[in-house]
């Protein structure tokens, strides 16, 4: 008895969803093929003093050399809002300037894509243009991880930082660390010096006390041995002696 055909494509089913994963899988494979991450670096903040040029410095790594693809954008988002605005483009050696007003005849081009720089010039700053500045480049195939912030604060010229300030905190943290570097080898210098004269005052005070010295005594053995020693004469000389002085 022959299956029904409706059964036959219900068994037929999982093969087919098999075989459509697969030829998905290597469409994706294909399209994947030779893809990396573009990273895009940019510093974290920078001051600008009020009606001078602010450089954006903007710098980009991919593994694909840079073409016709290849673009900039560069995007404000103003202090204290969370609204973003489009006021740059560049792509195949064309600028493209955006309408905003704060931006207008004020933005050039100072990258160079060749060397990975995206960055930008602009002219006559005002505290208007402070905020986050957002730097995106495109590589194709390369894929943006995420762009570059950069957080950018309008000063007047008297209170404008003369370096920045990761340059201010590394030239103290430096300072801080040979002063105390340098002060521990003093101390540990002196430490040393009262050390060895305390030991070389220690050596003269022994030297300089003499041992007592004890008179010895003779012992009866002593004279006894004297006695003997002298010639038999002189010992008939002395029992003579003796006996006249006993007579007396």
């Amino acid at each position: 008895m022959a299956a029904p055909a409706g059964a036959g494509a219900l068994i037929a089913s999982p093969d087919r969803r098999r075989c459509l994963w697969s030829v998905l899988a290597a469409a994706l494979g294909l399209l994947t093929y030779g893809v990396s991450a573009l990273e895009v670096y940019t510093p974290k903040e920078i001051f600008v003093a009020n009606g001078t040029q602010g450089k954006l410095t903007c710098k980009f790594k991919s593994t694909n050399t840079t073409g016709t693809l290849t673009s900039v954008s560069w995007s404000f988002q103003p202090e204290g809002t969370d609204t973003t605005v489009s006021f740059f483009h560049y792509s195949q050696g064309q600028v493209y300037a955006g309408n905003y007003p704060p931006f207008k005849d004020r933005v050039s081009w100072a990258g160079d894509l060749d060397k990975k720089d995206a960055s930008i010039n602009i002219e006559n700053m005002q505290f208007i243009h402070n905020g986050t500045y957002i730097c995106d480049v495109k590589n194709p195939p390369d894929i943006v991880v995420q762009p570059g912030h950069i957080r950018l604060y309008v000063v007047e010229k008297e209170i404008l930082p003369a370096f920045p300030v990761w340059v201010v905190v590394g030239i103290v943290t430096a300072v801080v660390l040979g002063l105390t570097l340098l002060i521990t080898m003093i101390l540990a210098v002196v430490y040393r010096r009262r050390n060895s004269k305390r030991d070389y005052a220690g050596c003269n005070t022994s030297e300089n006390v003499s041992p007592v010295k004890q008179v010895s005594r003779k012992s009866p053995s002593d004279t006894e041995g004297l006695v003997k020693s002298l010639p038999s004469g002189s010992h008939q000389m002395t029992h003579n002696r003796l006996d006249l002085s006993r007579k007396t």
